[in-house]
């Protein structure tokens, strides 16, 4: 049984999208962030950081943080959503990295910046801004030739992208302008463990589909 305490954030919807298409067993511990419960000595005891998400897997007591960990986790132990062979194995790592050091990180800025901030520092939301859209740059070229972000198969790098995605109404992103974003990212919110995990815990934010153009 893998425990999870998360809230419904880009990075905690990762992980509950995940233990939806794996099938796995798991329960929710909803991390109240306005009861500052992620500084409780009960959750600092299995995320040192302070951060969501984190899983327990009852069957062997091992604790993890770090939402990319838990990805490379949950995938070895449900043997799926990761490629088998070496040089696959290196291109999921390489684009699992890219999510986790720039998109994650530099789309976080603007939601700090453009949505909580309401552009009111418009020196930093210009910056993040303009980062936002490079980093979309890089992913519709990357979508451009291949299906998903490692080619042929859905994987945990698609997992751990769209949550990010999603959030384009937040960050005030075009998907259009991105259209192999676009077609990447309407395929993948039609998954229904996609749809399921979206909305663990519980919440109000539905997942945004882009108007047709």
């Amino acid at each position: 049984m893998i425990e999870l305490h998360t809230l419904f954030t880009p990075n905690g919807r990762k992980i509950s999208i995940m233990l939806e298409e794996t099938g796995l067993p798991y329960e929710v511990h909803k991390i109240d962030f306005s009861k500052d419960e992620q500084h409780s000595p009960e959750f600092l005891a299995i995320s040192p950081n302070n951060k969501i998400p984190a899983i327990v897997d009852t069957d062997n007591g091992l604790s993890l943080m770090e939402s990319g960990a838990i990805l490379l986790y949950l995938a070895e132990k449900a043997d799926m959503l990761a490629p088998k062979d070496e040089l696959g194995r290196w291109k999921m790592m390489e684009w699992l990295m890219f999510q986790m050091a720039s998109v994650g990180p530099m789309l976080g800025q603007v939601h700090t910046f453009r949505r909580y901030g309401k552009g009111e520092n418009k020196e930093a939301t210009e910056r993040y801004d303009k980062e936002a859209q490079r980093i979309y740059g890089v992913m519709d070229k990357r979508l451009a030739d291949n299906q998903y972000f490692l080619g042929d198969d859905y994987s945990i790098v698609d997992i751990a992208h769209f949550p990010w995605v999603g959030r384009w109404d937040w960050q005030e992103v075009d998907l259009h302008d991105f259209p192999n974003v676009l077609r990447w990212y309407l395929e993948v919110a039609a998954r229904p463990a996609v749809k399921s995990g979206w909305n663990i815990p519980e919440n109000d934010q539905p997942l945004p589909i882009p108007e047709s153009k």
